[in-house]
């Protein structure tokens, strides 16, 4: 039986409550007929309205008050906390698709909020990673009941060509956090009765479900054991994960059809509410949250919303918005002064806007952001921050620069004599990821910053390494590599990794980016090498903001791996996802003369 709204809104009238009340298993139909399930908490009289803050979730929607303790607050500050499994998932009936139909969703449940008698008809957003993405997604609908959004870490919300869901770089396809979210994460599979509208929520709501496990067992040690194999597209089955969209989306060219068609933010994409987006620069996807809200900021819908965009950038790693010291999480690095009262900050955010608090001064810069190495926090008005001077390291060679042994060099003029050093890649014995800006990969060291020197004692990988520096750098924005390069094989991959190098030699990554050759003219299209000849790519190694301070060194390293972060290239010009065979390749970087390969730093000048 279907269940209009009116009726859904009747069956929580009922006697009012003073202490937190959880409405659970709210069966909320959407405008196919698919009912999706909800829970809201709040204290007080339900018949009272008040402001609400939605929090739509693939993670299941009983554990979202883990993930941030500022709802439980809101809910004691008089709000309504409203938290969705979104389609297809957990207790949520359809079909789940990663990326797809969650506009129409969203807005389906804003109108029956607004039409619930504990709701005052304003609404917020509010979620981490998914559940960012999921804000901006709805923010692009323009529904009437949206106030306000405060979107973390929500870069796979948007759509940038060739970085879809920031599950290819350069053309390569990220494997660590993409499969590893599939793995865990991604299953169409769910169990439940077999009933819809009011008889599946009051199925929930019963002793039944008390012990019910609606989401199928995965064995995740298993798809870690067999990361190493191939084929990648049998990766998942061959672990026994239960169906999900990853074949599909490993099929998909990084600018194809199936990544434009997915129900993302797109660049003619406005909002009508203000923003207050974080981030940190060891996630995967800041500079897309910056991108985002630049776009937001020129082109909102409304005065007030171009007017209060606003980004954070922390130090951290994925969704890590630290209150105190000990819980920063930037890998192995040293880092000081990471810490801020994110609590306050939201609480202070919506207040403003869904209260009407006034006493809270919520102007800001435009931008807020951690100086790695500096530990010092700064703002800028814009970006990219007005007044960088984009400067070029130039890589050269006084002798074979494979290793930290070797004789790579970086400095900022370009040698006049032309060179070039060579390394062997071997697929069945690739460079090993170690720290970075990834998430999900199931491994201790996923993301965050890492002494580099034991992976750059390897012959495969060419280190160069500039003098120490007489005054300090701060390197704040895009950074990207012009390599001359050429392979043996008909496709290879180059990585570059930028790393700062402390006096004591330690050596951090700072950020990094892969080109997979066959897509170096297009993302959509692949186009294989000429054994032998020379090509010139662009590396792309996104955003930070790193001080190189006086005394250190800046490190460039090149190679063609890195495993598992970066699918293995096979070299062989065939498929790298249902392969299973390789070739070793002879891979060669070149330097000076018109070959003068080099990394663009974007220096920021020091207050």
């Amino acid at each position: 039986m279907k269940y209009t709204i009116s009726a859904l809104c009747a069956l929580l009238v009922v006697a009012p409550v003073s202490a937190m009340e959880k409405l659970q298993s709210q069966m909320v139909p959407m405008r196919d007929g698919v009912h999706l399930s909800t829970d809201v908490y709040f204290e007080g009289e339900r018949q009272k309205p008040r402001p609400t803050v939605l929090i739509r979730t693939v993670y299941g929607k009983r554990t979202a008050f883990e993930w941030n303790p500022v709802w439980q607050k809101l809910v004691d500050a008089g709000y309504a906390i409203v938290t969705q499994d979104i389609r297809g998932r957990h207790e949520s009936e359809g079909q789940y698709a990663v990326g797809r139909g969650r506009r129409e969703d969203g807005m389906d449940t804003l109108d029956w909020i607004t039409e619930q008698p504990w709701s005052n008809g304003k609404v917020g957003l509010g979620g981490c990673s998914y559940l960012g993405e999921a804000q901006v997604v709805l923010e692009a609908t323009h529904h009437p009941a949206l106030v306000v959004g405060h979107p973390q870490a929500p870069a796979s919300g948007y759509y940038r060509p060739g970085r879809a869901w920031q599950s290819f770089s350069g053309g390569a396809f990220e494997l660590g956090q993409t499969a590893g979210w599939f793995a865990g994460n991604g299953a169409k599979v769910f169990y439940g009765p077999q009933l819809t509208g009011k008889s599946r929520g009051d199925w929930f709501r019963s002793g039944q479900a008390e012990n019910y496990k609606v989401a199928p067992e995965q064995n995740f040690k298993r798809y870690l054991d067999n990361i190493n194999s191939l084929p990648v597209i049998s990766l998942l089955s061959r672990s026994d994960v239960p169906a999900s969209d990853f074949e599909d989306w490993r099929n998909s060219h990084p600018d194809g059809e199936y990544f434009r068609s997915m129900d993302l933010v797109q660049a003619d994409d406005t909002t009508a509410v203000p923003n207050l987006f974080f981030d940190t620069w060891y996630d995967y996807g800041a500079r897309e949250t910056l991108m985002m809200a630049n776009q937001f900021k020129v082109s909102g819908a409304t005065p007030e919303a171009r007017a209060h965009q606003y980004v954070v950038i922390g130090p951290g790693t994925h969704c890590n918005f630290p209150e105190r010291a000990e819980d920063v999480s930037v890998g192995d690095r040293p880092v000081a002064n990471a810490e801020r009262n994110y609590q306050q900050i939201q609480l202070d955010w919506y207040d403003y806007w869904l209260k009407g608090d006034t006493s809270h001064d919520i102007e800001r810069p435009f931008l807020t952001y951690f100086v790695l190495g500096a530990n010092e926090w700064r703002t800028a008005e814009a970006w990219p921050i007005p007044g960088t001077e984009h400067t070029r390291w130039y890589l050269s060679a006084n002798a074979p620069a494979n290793s930290l042994r070797g004789g790579g060099e970086l400095a900022t003029t370009a040698p006049e004599a032309a060179g070039g050093d060579a390394f062997t890649y071997d697929p069945a014995n690739p460079v090993p990821s170690y720290g970075g800006h990834s998430c999900c990969t199931g491994s201790d060291t996923e993301a965050g910053g890492y002494d580099q020197r034991e992976i750059e004692s390897r012959n495969d990988i060419l280190v160069y390494t500039s003098e120490p520096l007489e005054a300090g750098i701060e390197v704040t924005g895009v950074i990207r590599a012009r390599l001359f390069v050429s392979s043996s094989a008909k496709d290879t991959d180059f990585t570059v990794k930028l790393v700062d190098v402390y006096p004591d030699g330690s050596a951090y990554n700072v950020q990094e980016g892969v080109q997979r050759m066959r897509y170096r003219n297009s993302l959509s299209e692949a186009e294989l090498m000429v054994p032998g000849e020379v090509y010139a790519i662009d590396v792309d190694l996104n955003a930070t903001s790193n001080y190189f301070a006086p005394g250190h060194r800046i490190r460039v390293e090149v190679s063609s791996s890195n495993f598992p972060r970066i699918e293995r290239n096979l070299n062989t010009g065939e498929s790298n996802s249902t392969s299973d065979t390789f070739v070793i390749a002879n891979n060669q970087v070149f330097h000076g003369s018109e070959k003068a390969s080099y990394i663009e730093l974007p220096v920021v000048p020091r207050r």
